[in-house]
């Protein structure tokens, strides 16, 4: 734990007094969902969802209690006391919070949404906190009675389980971070850098050379998420980060993005290996785009081509036939609806077009170019650099391409079965197919802190000229799966698009990886169908703002 935190039981609820530097606060935990509201039931036991009169009564006694700094009795009101408890107590005594004011508003149904406006002292300065909420009644399961059904979202919508609030010296100094030319980077500016912005100070706070203030924060379970600052009462000295981010790409990323829900982007410069754009917009607050571990679908193909290129499996032009099935191992591939089979195809065609069973078809390899279980993951890491421990400058996962058996084999080389990727890795991997060479992705130089970036073979120049080539085909060609989406383009372009199908999800994830010049740029939107459809515009409007 960080700043001195000590461990102990409080109340038979799990705590955190963090010491050092004035910080206090209670680790917000979740025990076992109840109705450990206040004692006494009715003879009668209710049921059903709560009355609006019941909702306006609950809500008004939580309030009242929390206002009052009633920790308990506010508790209390809750259907998981020993989980509110702590946390409320830490907000008016750690947190330092007080002259609290709730105003509830119009209830909808059993949820009330509310504002709280308070004031943050400590050590003499004070500043006031606003901000908005909501809670839900429930009925509780053993006692019937009406209960606030308990989340440390209650208490403020930034919190999640395990987090802290903290009022004091700051764990790290403030930053000042900035893009490549020098734009002054701001998470009201760019929203969805916030969590980055937060990681980065905390890495790079002490380094960048400034002096910490003092604030109320958030400080997060995870050791590798920043504090996330709420109210500063004493700023603190910025010291300047420089990143690798373009503000201008950015900017079309952050705007990109809000087109679709659940929708991630990664944008990076081939020549460098330097990311350009990261952005989500997402119902949390995770950076998919970093760190997601998904199905990429018909992407994948691209380290698929090389894997079959490379082992002279296949060429650009050679034979790859599209029939309307395939089995391999007992298990039945087909094509997306509508694709027309071209027994004639070559691997060109059946690249752009997307085709599954082309690639099925040629997974075994030949009598005189076999293929193994471990082919595909050997050119995933060796010739790509993915599962090779990627150092970015934040959090983030590097991919991963196991060596599958059975029908999963196959499954892999169509970005199925075991694959997992992000945004970040597959503009990686179209970087590595445009230019030959894995440079891997950083947003922050390891100068800085020294660190040691992964590396790889990469690729041979024959396979870079017929995957480039092939990316071209797919985003200009007619029956392009890509050519729609990267349409009104100039300069020297190439994508690929991806579908992803999700255990119980209706609707396929939609993957789509494109270059245009020097930058590189992937994006996912979860349930958008097929690639060209949601992630596509997003990685094209990105691509049309790197030039």
């Amino acid at each position: 734990m960080r700043n001195g935190a000590k461990a102990a039981i409080v109340g038979g609820v799990f705590a955190v007094m963090v010491g050092g530097a004035g910080y206090g606060a209670y680790n917000i935990v979740s025990a076992v969902s109840g109705d450990s509201g206040s004692a006494g039931t009715t003879a009668e036991k209710k049921t059903g969802p709560p009355s609006g009169d019941e909702v306006e009564e609950t809500s008004k006694k939580f309030f009242a209690a929390w206002e009052k700094g009633e920790a308990a009795e506010a508790a209390a009101e809750t259907n998981n006391a020993q989980a509110a408890g702590p946390l409320l107590v830490a907000y008016g005594g750690q947190a330092h919070i007080a002259k609290v004011k709730i105003t509830p508003g119009t209830p909808a149904g059993t949820t009330v949404p509310f504002s709280v406006s308070a004031t943050v002292s400590y050590e003499g300065k004070s500043k006031p906190l606003a901000y908005e909420s909501q809670l839900t009644v429930v009925r509780g399961k053993t006692t019937g009675k009406a209960l606030v059904d308990w989340q440390p979202s209650v208490v403020h919508p930034q919190l999640k389980t395990g987090d802290t609030l903290v009022t004091g010296e700051a764990a790290s100094p403030p930053i000042e971070a900035v893009d490549r030319n020098d734009v002054v980077l701001t998470k009201e500016k760019y929203p969805s850098l916030g969590p980055v912005l937060d990681t980065l100070r905390d890495r790079y706070g002490d380094k960048a050379g400034g002096t910490p203030g003092v604030e109320l924060a958030i400080r997060h379970e995870s050791e590798s998420a920043g504090d996330t600052s709420l109210v500063t009462l004493a700023k603190g000295e910025a010291g300047k980060l420089r990143t690798t981010l373009s503000a201008n790409v950015q900017a079309a990323a952050e705007k990109a993005v809000t087109r679709f829900a659940e929708s991630s982007v990664v944008a990076v410069q081939p020549s460098t290996g330097q990311v350009l754009a990261v952005a989500n917009h997402r119902g949390d607050a995770f950076n998919a785009a970093f760190q997601g571990e998904v199905a990429p679908g018909s992407t994948m193909k691209i380290i698929t081509a090389a894997m079959l290129i490379d082992n002279g499996v296949a060429s650009m032009n050679g034979p790859a036939p599209c029939p309307p099935t395939a089995t391999w191992q007992s298990r039945q591939f087909e094509n997306l609806t509508g694709m027309e089979p071209n027994e004639g195809a070559t691997l060109a065609n059946s690249f752009m077009r997307s085709c599954n069973t082309a690639f099925v078809k040629l997974i075994d390899g030949s009598d005189e170019r076999p293929l193994t279980d471990e082919s595909l993951t050997t050119e995933a890491q060796e010739r790509f650099g993915l599962g090779k421990d990627w150092k970015t400058g934040i959090v983030s996962f590097d991919g991963s391409v196991p060596a599958s058996v059975g029908p999963k084999r196959a499954a892999n080389a169509i970005g199925q079965g075991d694959v997992q990727m992000n945004p970040l890795n597959m503009a990686s991997v179209t970087a590595t197919a445009i230019t030959g060479t894995f440079r891997q992705p950083y947003l922050v130089s390891p100068k800085l802190d020294n660190r040691q970036l992964a590396t790889a073979d990469g690729l041979q120049s024959g396979t870079v000229a017929q995957l480039k080539q092939m990316m071209r085909l797919t985003a200009t060609s007619a029956g392009g799966t890509a050519t729609q989406a990267m349409s009104g383009l100039g300069g020297d372009i190439g994508a690929k698009t991806g579908s992803a199908e999700v255990d119980g999800q209706g609707t396929s994830n939609s993957w789509f990886t494109g270059f245009r010049n020097d930058i590189a740029a992937a994006a996912m939107t979860e349930k958008g169908g097929h690639g060209g459809d949601a992630a596509g515009p997003i990685v094209a409007q990105v691509l049309r703002a790197g030039g």
